[in-house]
């Protein structure tokens, strides 16, 4: 199943496709595919095709199409604190981007039926705490894997604000599934060949949406044991978080605030290049606007003075040549970006550097950002190492 939108080069450029196809449409979903590189749940002589939208299947380990799971977690209406039931969780790629946006209180679990994909899965969930930079733009809700045949879940189970299952389900096995859900979750699930969307709406109340055409295979029996009972399966247990691990959630999210807010002015109109992070009519803009005049006061009386000078004709400074107030707007594009570099986001730093040719013409010289602003942060804080590394998750990057 897939194939409905092109290949893309990178994992950015096959995001682009999915949202210009309209199976991407909203921007928690955009955030979550942008932010997990899929040839990571790829084996290395399979990461060619990752960027394909096609399914991907080698022994027990399985990817659906980028635009199915594009449009469950369309359907999914994900939202921070609630909890999510993975059924089929395959490598754990569904289930860490779920986790991007459920946040550090919500509730992540997976039942997958082969042991040896659950090791995969955690090994690929350890290299992104690990490695991956969207790790620390993100308050993340660890997912958490146990082996056993969803069919095998027990009645008296807690139920979840939002499950998924991803395999074919029967028919005579569709109640099974509604009961593992809330009233007022949402549950998607393949039935009858179309990707459905149900909503509990009571105790015994229900929605059902018909999304599109899916092809999956089926959900597999369970298999009974000598005894002729099937064998139970238990879910993972809704663990209370420890103080200290209460304690490094809020001292991230208190440092990741800044970085967040400058993220969300960069969208904001400004009046040159380089400063899109101050509002027209904010304080700090009065300030600047009040230096600038003053600064045009000093040019100008620089540029009487220096006209009363005669002076040696070259490329910049010959009568008629460059213009008053393309000189001055150079200028100040270099001392407003010199004035503000410190305390914009790297967008914006990268914004008013700019290419190599606008460099030499006179542009503000490219400052490199730190490569994780949150951890720099972090290992500038007045902490012992072994919190400092306590604070980073013991990430090495």
């Amino acid at each position: 199943m897939g194939g409905a939108v092109s290949a893309g080069e990178d994992n950015d450029e096959l995001i682009d496709n999915l949202k210009e196809a309209h199976y991407i449409r909203s921007d928690l979903v955009e955030k979550a595919f942008r932010a997990i590189d899929r040839a990571d749940y790829y084996l290395e002589d399979y990461r060619d095709s990752a960027y394909k939208d096609l399914a991907w299947r080698h022994g027990n380990l399985h990817l659906s199409a980028p635009c199915i799971y594009s449009e469950v977690m369309e359907a999914l209406d994900l939202q921070p604190g609630l909890s999510f039931l993975n059924l089929g969780s395959g490598t754990g790629y569904l289930s860490t981007m779920v986790g991007l946006i459920l946040g550090p209180f919500g509730v992540n679990h997976g039942v997958e039926l082969h042991a040896d994909v659950v090791d995969y899965a955690y090994q690929k969930l350890d290299y992104f705490i690990k490695t991956s930079d969207s790790f620390d733009k993100f308050e993340f809700c660890e997912p958490t894997f146990v082996v056993g045949n969803c069919l095998e879940i027990p009645p008296e189970s807690r139920q979840y604000d939002r499950v998924y299952c991803g395999a074919g389900v029967q028919k005579e096995y569709e109640n099974y599934m509604k009961n593992l859900l809330k009233v007022g979750g949402i549950l998607v699930l393949p039935l009858e060949e179309k990707l459905t969307k149900i909503t509990r709406t009571g105790q015994s109340s229900w929605e059902t949406k018909k999304i599109i055409a899916v092809t999956f295979a089926p959900l597999v029996q369970p298999k009974q044991n000598v005894n002729g009972r099937p064998k139970s399966v238990p879910l993972p247990i809704f663990e209370v978080r420890t103080l200290q691990d209460l304690c490094r959630i809020a001292i991230r999210h208190t440092l990741r605030q800044p970085i967040a807010m400058g993220e969300g002015r960069t969208k904001r109109r400004v009046s040159f290049p380089g400063a899109r992070a101050m509002h027209r009519y904010g304080p700090r803009f009065e300030r600047r606007r009040f230096c600038r005049r003053f600064y045009r006061q000093c040019v100008n009386s620089m540029v009487l003075h220096d006209s009363m000078i005669p002076t040696a004709m070259d490329d910049c400074n010959y009568p008629g040549g460059v213009e008053e107030e393309e000189e001055e707007a150079e200028e100040e594009e270099e001392r407003a970006c010199r004035r503000v570099r410190e305390d914009l986001p790297e967008e914006d730093e990268e914004e008013c550097s700019g290419n190599e040719e606008e460099k030499n013409k006179g542009g503000c010289a490219r400052v490199e950002p730190p490569v994780n602003i949150l951890r720099e942060k972090i290992l500038r804080l007045p902490l012992p190492e072994p919190l400092k590394m306590y604070l980073l998750y013991y990430r090495e990057k």
